[in-house]
């Protein structure tokens, strides 16, 4: 293979691992500025989307880099 995929691979890996980082911390934030996650009543469900998406982000950076350790 050429060595661009692996270049390509190296920055899809670390594109979604920020994206999810951030996703995370902003959903957390949000939800405890709205005083939604330790509230008296249960986190709606955005919340927990949102942690969701943000956790298939971070898998998705575990599955491309392990792909990209086959493309070596």
């Amino acid at each position: 293979m050429p060595p661009i995929f692996k270049a390509l691979a190296t920055i899809m890996v670390w594109v979604l691992w920020i994206a999810g980082l951030v996703m995370g911390f902003s959903v957390f934030i949000h939800g405890i500025i709205l005083g939604v996650i330790y509230g008296p009543e249960p986190a709606p469900m955005e919340v927990t989307v949102g942690f969701a998406v943000a956790l298939a982000y971070g898998v998705g950076a575990v599955v491309v880099m392990i792909l990209r350790k086959k493309i070596e």
